[in-house]
């Protein structure tokens, strides 16, 4: 009996870690660019109760006799399919359409902050891209992307080149938007605002970012953004199924509870 309850411990423990992550995916569905998470379990070490033997001359072989110990978290994935795409007509809004992730980094462009999903970005004071938070979105060359103030407009193609038009009227290229791309996309990292980070298990080699529609990325698709990957009928079913795992490991604790007050009054 006080393995069926600690069993039951484990397995509540574990549902309201899925329903923690249901809970995070619900608040984020209007998140651009943001990946889901999925909670996986897998089972305890079993108490051997009696080994296996195998068959002889006088009887046939036995199967081993265990009782498993209850539950255990194996792993909470973010998956990392694409999202709908949603028009919006603004220039600065930016979506991919396939692999990849946008690079963003720091002022002096020496390090890459974060990759991000989430496309819409704006322009700074001194014309830089730049996201919500502020962070550079980088060229191929990891390098900050700057519209010069005087610009009469600008642009961005599907292959990632950013132009302008000047006071001439002359059309310049100013860099391409560099798309970075894993190995591993499984093994990214959020660090929250819409970022991942790199791990060791994301790829064996050092990251470089690529030109959109080559090296295996997407393309970009402007003046949309991609959606959060999160499907509400399918988050409200998995809290549904949590819901009703979690009552029924109450049911275990509360079972053998009674139980155990039965063997108590037996001395009565």
């Amino acid at each position: 009996m006080l393995r069926s309850m600690y069993s039951g411990i484990s397995g509540m423990k574990n549902f309201q870690t899925k329903l923690d992550v249901i809970g995070n995916n619900i608040s984020n569905v209007n998140t651009y660019g943001f990946k889901k998470g999925r909670t996986i379990f897998k089972d305890l070490v079993s108490q051997q109760i009696a080994g296996a033997s195998g068959p002889g001359d006088i009887r046939g072989g036995v199967n081993p006799k265990q009782v498993g110990l209850g539950s255990q978290l194996a792993a909470i994935d973010t998956v990392h399919t694409t999202g709908s795409l949603q028009t919006t007509g603004r220039t600065l809004d930016l979506a991919i359409s396939g692999d990849g992730y946008f690079a963003l980094g720091s002022s002096n462009g020496s390090a890459i902050e974060g990759y991000t999903r989430a496309g819409n970005f704006y322009l700074d004071a001194q014309g830089a891209i730049v996201n919500a938070d502020g962070l550079y979105l980088l060229n191929v060359d990891e390098t900050p992307l700057n519209i010069p103030i005087n610009a009469k407009s600008f642009s961005i193609g599907a292959d990632g080149a950013v132009t302008y038009v000047d006071e001439d009227g002359g059309l310049v290229n100013i860099g391409t938007i560099g798309i970075a791309k894993f190995s591993n996309n499984d093994g990214l990292e959020k660090i929250g605002q819409n970022l991942f980070r790199n791990t060791a298990n994301t790829s064996d080699e050092e990251v470089e970012l690529n030109v959109p529609g080559g090296g295996g990325v997407g393309i970009l698709v402007p003046g949309t953004l991609e959606m959060s990957n999160v499907d509400l009928s399918e988050e409200f079913t998995e809290m549904i199924v949590a819901q009703r795992g979690f009552q029924a490991n109450t049911r275990i604790i509360t079972t053998s509870d009674e139980i155990l007050q039965e063997l108590i009054n037996l001395k009565r």
